[in-house]
């Protein structure tokens, strides 16, 4: 079992720290906010009202015989009790409101604020963390926003004005009261040191019991493959089991806590109802003051039961909101600077003494100068991990180099509006992906602003658009998540269709056709072709017929430059390429002489 995180327990500058910018990101909600604690008050204080006119109604009513005072105490109770509930649905929907309108308002931004961030940040960070951030996280503050804060708030001052309510009616009452208090502060903050530890286990192993049911499920061939079910079975029972114990800890710990918490209630009402009757005895209280007093110690002991209670739902939605200030406080490595300009409509790609590292000291690339031309065919070969799909995404600015410059018509890419990047240069990805919606949707994304003619007359350039209208509901053929309902070489044609409407003078393209199948192949194969015309490509090529199509063919090998030409320049060179390219044709020829 792993240890447990301690990434949720925050020190008290970093929990001063988050609710000073909760506050400021609740700016548009303050209003509102300060009528649901007006409210919270008012409730507290109706609710502490009752026991007064209980009072009023013994002392007054019954024991003086006054028919008139006892009408007036029932009246005023009922009437107290009307507005009580009136009250607390009232900020039941106020500080839901405000707390609902904060999630939103957040999801909103830091959603759109991953959106930003430049591919670095998505290598770093895990796609099922930033997912637990947008949900788990947030429907831990939902916990706190629904219900916590509101109790949090009101046994607070439950707790407060109880006490000077006490304080008015009896100091002799109170002080007795207050006896078991140092035992009950003492438990509390054992309990809260108890039950986080408790809490986060149970956190922890919810997650391995979880990644083991995932596991069981996912891969469930392999195990029945190789006829691993029972050790499956054994792993999860172990996870299980482990999940069984944490929860029984926690249970075990509010046992005691509430136990204790309880008997000292009991214990207080006890000797309350000793010492209140020899005090009545003496004539020191009245009977009614009593009554009030027992009554009001409930109001006493079960807020610190429920403050307690809200530790671990206050540290967890904390913890929550410091990691969603950790990602708004990640600055895109990829953005655009104050004064930046538009990129030429043409020019030459020129990657000058450019360096790279994704971990620091660790160079992908190093010290590699090369010039792509106006309309020129530029491939990019080398052996797996050479880094020539990283060079390719510094030229289309997915990434900012660590030395060096890329530049486009002698700007600069960091010093170009991103709009225009993305106009001038678009990347072409090896698997096109598709968002649920329509074909059409999915085309408008390239430019949200292009006409229904200019989508046909993109699909057209490429000789895709019979394809798509031949669909019995054309181009508003719904795709499905990730396009699941079109063909691999379909959602390829889609991407291409994207990049035509966008009209790029630079295309980026990580072979588009080495996942498909014979048969859509050929259809994408023309249609990048149609594309390629009359535009700079810079291919990442895999294959030896892309390659052959190139004017240039880049070799890069551990980061650096190593070779640069022609097909047939690179092939009499009889080095590094050369190698390469016999390699290819012996792959090629091996598998068209496999029979079918």
């Amino acid at each position: 079992m792993n240890a447990v995180s301690k990434d949720d327990m925050l020190d008290r500058d970093t929990v001063k720290k988050v609710i000073r910018r909760s506050w400021d990101l609740a700016l548009p909600y303050r209003r509102t906010t300060r009528a649901a604690l007006v409210l919270v008050t008012f409730w507290t204080a109706t609710t502490l009202a009752g026991p007064v006119i209980v009072k009023f109604g013994i002392d007054e009513g019954l024991v003086k015989k006054n028919g008139h005072s006892l009408n007036v105490a029932v009246a005023a109770y009922i009437a107290t009790t009307i507005a009580a509930y009136f009250i607390a649905r009232l900020q039941f929907i106020y500080i839901n409101r405000a707390g609902e309108g904060f999630l939103r308002d957040l999801r909103v931004r830091v959603f759109d604020h991953l959106q930003r961030q430049g591919l670095s940040f998505f290598d770093r960070e895990k796609t099922g963390v930033l997912v637990s951030r947008m949900t788990a996280d947030i429907e831990s503050m939902g916990e706190l926003i629904q219900w916590g804060l509101l109790q949090f708030v009101s046994a607070g001052l439950m707790v407060l004005m109880a006490l000077v309510l006490l304080f008015i009616l009896s100091w002799e009452l109170t002080l007795l009261a207050m006896v078991v208090f140092p035992i009950i502060v003492l438990a509390s903050i054992r309990f809260q040191r108890d039950s986080n530890i408790a809490y986060l286990a149970v956190r922890e192993r919810i997650g391995n019991n979880l990644s083991a049911l995932q596991e069981g499920i996912s891969g469930v061939r392999v195990i029945q493959a190789f006829a691993r079910e029972d050790e499956q079975s054994r792993r999860f029972h172990e996870t299980n089991e482990a999940l069984f114990t944490s929860h029984m800890d926690s249970i075990k710990i509010s046992m005691w806590y509430f136990g204790l918490v309880e008997f000292c209630g009991i214990l207080a009402t006890a000797s309350m109802i000793g010492v209140g009757g020899w005090l009545v005895h003496r004539g020191s209280v009245s009977v009614g003051v009593v009554t009030a007093f027992v009554l009001l110690l409930g109001s006493l002991f079960d807020p610190v039961q429920q403050l307690s209670q809200l530790y671990n739902t206050v540290q967890s939605s904390g913890a929550a909101l410091q990691k969603l200030f950790g990602i708004l406080d990640t600055h895109p490595e990829v953005s655009e600077i104050a004064d930046a300009v538009e990129l030429p409509t043409v020019g030459e790609v020129v990657v000058s003494a450019v360096s790279f590292e994704y971990v620091a000291s660790r160079p992908v690339l190093n010290n590699v100068t090369i010039t792509v031309g106006i309309g020129e065919r530029l491939a990019l070969v080398g052996p797996t991990g050479a880094g020539k799909s990283t060079l390719a995404k510094l030229m289309s600015r997915l990434y900012d180099p660590s030395s060096g410059t890329v530049s486009f018509g002698g700007i600069d890419l960091r010093s170009a509006t991103l709009r225009s990047l993305r106009e001038r240069v678009v990347v072409v990805p090896q698997e096109g992906f598709l968002f649920s919606g329509t074909i059409r949707d999915n085309l408008s994304i390239a430019r949200p602003s292009a006409t229904d003619d200019e989508i046909t007359a993109s699909l057209a350039s490429i000789g895709v658009l019979d394809h798509f209208l031949a669909f019995p509901e054309g181009l508003d053929t719904e795709v499905r998540e990730r396009g699941s309902r079109l063909s691999a070489g379909e959602r390829q044609l889609v991407a291409l269709a994207r990049a035509a409407l966008v009209d790029p003078a630079v295309l980026v393209l990580d072979e588009a056709t080495s996942n498909l199948d014979p048969g859509t192949e050929a259809e994408v194969e023309r249609a990048l072709e149609s594309l390629m015309l009359n535009r700079t490509v810079i291919v990442v090529a895999h294959r030896l017929s892309t390659v052959r199509r190139a004017d240039r063919i880049a070799v890069v090998d551990h980061g650096a430059l190593a070779e640069l030409g022609s097909h047939a320049e690179l092939v009499a060179l009889g080095g590094k390429y050369a190698a390469l390219s016999a390699a290819w044709e012996r792959n090629q020829q091996g598998s068209s002489a496999t029979p079918g």
